[in-house]
């Protein structure tokens, strides 16, 4: 798969060159490749939402989806401007999404902490618009909070592995952070890509810095 990797993208658009969008949603498939429950909701009575970002979302997907007690997980475009966008169009740099992974979880068996410590070890939240050799806004840090639990965990949370970064010698966090916006589902295709494509394209890598799994250090 081609992927993206021009450093001019990696600028915000302005919202008056971002691109127009569609009116009409992405047509999904109705079950999740990997554990067959449905993409789209309304979810079961009792489960949580949330939305993270982490550089290609294929291989962000894998990390969640395979974590006992998330219910689903979506690939899509979110923390931008253009409604529904494609692929193509969010790669443009004209859009101001990040590729994005919807999460669905239950609470109960996994707590929204230790979805933080997957998101802040899958990833190196301090190269700001790329993650490794993918370079562009699209590819940004990102988490978006549904509750307010879920809003004071992550600054918490953020907090604390921003001394683990220092101490090992990394910069600031760039991790954009904030209140949930619209999530636009990505194409049909995009959806559990790496359970359909064992052997397809994952640029993903951590610090090697380990996460605190809860809000307070034991």
């Amino acid at each position: 798969m081609f992927r993206f990797r021009n450093p001019e993208k990696s600028s915000m658009v302005d919202p008056a060159r971002a691109l127009p969008g569609r009116d009409e949603p992405m047509r999904v498939p109705e079950q999740h490749f990997v554990n067959f429950h449905p993409l789209r909701g309304p979810y079961p009575e009792g489960l949580e939402t949330t939305i993270f970002a982490l550089g290609c979302f294929w291989g962000a997907e894998r990390i969640f989806w395979q974590i006992p007690g998330v219910y689903t997980t979506a690939v899509g475009y979110a923390g931008g401007i253009t409604p529904n966008p494609t692929y193509e169009e969010a790669c443009s740099g004209r859009t101001g999404h990040t590729e994005a992974v919807l999460v669905v979880f239950d609470p109960k068996v996994v707590s929204y902490d230790e979805l933080l410590r997957a998101f802040w070890e899958g990833h190196n939240p301090t190269q700001g618009m790329r993650q490794g050799n993918d370079v562009g806004t699209q590819y940004r840090s990102a988490a978006y909070w549904t509750t307010e639990a879920q809003r004071d965990a992550l600054a918490q949370s953020a907090e604390m592995f921003q001394e683990r970064l220092r101490a090992a010698g990394f910069g600031d966090i760039t991790t954009e952070m904030g209140p949930a916006p619209e999530f636009y589902f990505a194409e049909d295709y995009h959806q559990q890509y790496l359970a359909k494509n064992p052997g397809g394209y994952c640029g993903l890598g951590g610090t090697g810095v380990s996460c605190p799994a809860g809000v307070v250090e034991a």
